[in-house]
């Protein structure tokens, strides 16, 4: 059942001299959005009259200058739609409404009336030219598909001069563009451009659809561009492209077209459309806006793009939707996590966008950084401290840093899922911050003399309150003597760091310490209004985490009187 034998591949362009993989796309095409009617024929639910008034409103918000509203002459809601948007005058002069129509009179008769009173409008007239729609469907040969187009733009032509009021353009689609041999389309569309004339003023659009996604991208280019170099009038016409997506290649293939020479792009935001959907124009408008290129739509409020659409199509945007996705800025991957926390780091504003794994700058769709790293099982230490040192201005160093990876690593292992930032707080604090009451700083008094630093410490509260009292060249050292003549126990620092949160007089300090208290290893942190107090406090919690308080061989409850 199962049988590719039954498929033969497509035959690509006999084209040599290829131009447009030489060219890059410097400037925006126009853009004409169809979600009204390519995309809501696709609907299982098609849109109420209130969504399409939304969904149009968003377009026109975007900076859409062309916006096809449907298919008036088919359908009583969308004839009584473009009524309503004229009658109301909901079009903004810059904006061009289009509608679509069969080359049929009494169809393009219907199509008129309902742009009765428009400023401006586009009549976008079709019929089907491919060989299997001729031989399969329609049962006529080229003569025949050929005639059925002229008589149409015959027709659209003697209604338009009925109504010299609105400002006309023309627009004519062989339909399965991709599946008709290139000679006839030139024929048919130089046939149809005798009738409309675009080279004595009269604006046309031939629009070129991908109907059916037959081939690779760069078949559909030297489609493009052969027929920009075989077709009269090629000069006065602007050439248009509509791919579908049935082979995951729309965007590509409508990049590679504008590459080859079309000049217009039709599509619907976020990709709804028969089948796998159509082109995605918030997809390619911010490709080109990542390469540096205005996309001429305004694509910053990204969340209110994704809500209209969802609310309009009652479709639900995968959360790995280029760019509109909730997910698309989110790292979960250590290496990817630590490599993104690392660039962000080194930015300075007015540099040039830089960042590993973001081609651009998520606050420019009017994301957060806080949705770029989110911590789960796979996740690094480069993630698990972006977190803290975004949401609790919390900077471990890199040896705490793995060590702490790992214990939120066992914690989202345990639970299966994300890991929120409140979790890894929490899981931070009860690791490395949490004191036992018997072993908290209540007081310390260092001297410096002749042998160092002289040390004398309380710790816990009454009436358990303790002293302790040593030497060391500096006041770790100090404290640890005392803590080894106190509780006799053999200790030794491995790593340790202090720094200060924030900025002012008022900025609380933090410390990390590492040690081996008799041979085992362990570690702490501390916050407190100065480093001293932090860094005596990480020390007496690690060395809490492995000792009895009980054990003291000295205890007292006097406190010298000179204590700070």
């Amino acid at each position: 059942m199962f049988d590719h034998r039954k498929y033969v591949p497509f035959k690509p362009v006999g084209k040599t001299g290829r131009r447009w993989p030489d060219r890059v796309i410097e400037r925006a095409p126009q853009w004409c959005a169809v979600d009204l009617r390519d995309g809501n024929q696709a609907l299982v639910k098609p849109m109420n009259v209130a969504q399409k008034t939304r969904m149009f409103e968003l377009l026109v918000k975007l900076g859409f200058r062309e916006i096809e509203i449907g298919f008036p002459a088919a359908s009583q809601p969308d004839f009584d739609f473009c009524r309503k948007l004229i009658e109301e005058d909901r079009i903004p002069d810059h904006v061009r409404i289009q509608v679509l129509t069969q080359a049929r009179p009494e169809l393009i008769a219907r199509t008129y009336e309902a742009l009765e009173g428009a400023k401006r409008a586009i009549v976008h007239v079709y019929n089907s030219t491919s060989t299997v729609q001729r031989e399969q469907v329609f049962g006529l040969d080229r003569a025949g598909i050929r005639d059925i187009a002229v008589n149409g733009a015959r027709i659209v032509k003697a209604h338009a001069a009925e109504r010299p009021e609105t400002e006309w353009t023309f627009q004519y689609s062989p339909e399965s563009f991709t599946g008709t041999e290139l000679d006839f389309a030139a024929e048919v569309i130089d046939a149809v451009n005798e009738v409309w004339r675009p080279d004595q003023g009269q604006p046309v659009i031939i629009n070129l659809p991908a109907t059916v996604e037959m081939a690779t991208p760069n078949v559909f280019a030297d489609q493009i561009e052969w027929i920009c170099d075989h077709v009269r009038y090629r000069e006065h016409f602007s050439i248009s492209v509509h791919t579908h997506n049935d082979r995951g290649c729309a965007v590509a293939a409508a990049e590679l077209a504008v590459m080859a020479g079309a000049d217009r792009v039709e599509g619907t935001l976020m990709g709804n459309g028969e089948r796998t959907g159509n082109m995605d124009l918030v997809t390619m408008a911010m490709n080109l806006y990542s390469q540096g290129v205005d996309p001429e739509l305004d694509l910053s409020g990204i969340a209110e793009i994704t809500d209209v659409v969802e609310a309009c199509t009652e479709i639900a945007t995968h959360p790995r939707h280029p760019y509109a996705g909730e997910l698309v800025f989110t790292a979960f991957s250590g290496s990817h996590q630590d490599a993104i926390r690392k660039c962000l780091a080194r930015r300075q504003p007015g540099d040039t966008w830089h960042v590993a794994y973001l081609p651009i700058d998520p606050s420019d769709l009017g994301r957060r950084y806080e949705e770029v790293v989110r911590i789960n099982s796979q996740s690094g230490k480069g993630g698990v401290a972006y977190v803290l040192e975004r949401d609790y201005d919390i900077s471990l160093p890199r040896w705490l840093q793995i060590e702490f990876s790992k214990v939120v690593q066992q914690e989202a292992e345990t639970g299966g899922g994300e890991i929120d930032s409140m979790t890894i707080h929490r899981l931070f604090e009860s690791r490395y911050l949490q004191v036992d009451q018997p072993w908290s700083l209540t007081s310390y008094d260092l001297h410096r003399d002749e042998a160092g630093v002289h040390a004398r410490v309380s710790i816990g509260e009454e009436p358990a309150l303790r002293a302790l009292e040593g030497h060391g060249l500096g006041a770790v050292e100090a404290v640890a003597a005392g803590l080894e003549k106190a509780y006799g126990i053999t200790l030794a620092v491995d790593a340790y760091d202090e720094f200060a949160l924030g900025e002012g007089t008022n900025a609380n300090a933090m410390a990390c310490i590492r040690m081996q208290v008799n041979g085992q290893h362990s570690s702490a942190a501390a916050l407190a209004e100065d480093t001293t107090s932090a860094t005596l406090q990480a020390l007496l919690s690690a060395v809490g985490r492995l000792v009895d308080p009980a054990t003291a061989r000295t205890a007292t409850s006097s406190v010298p009187a000179s204590a700070c």
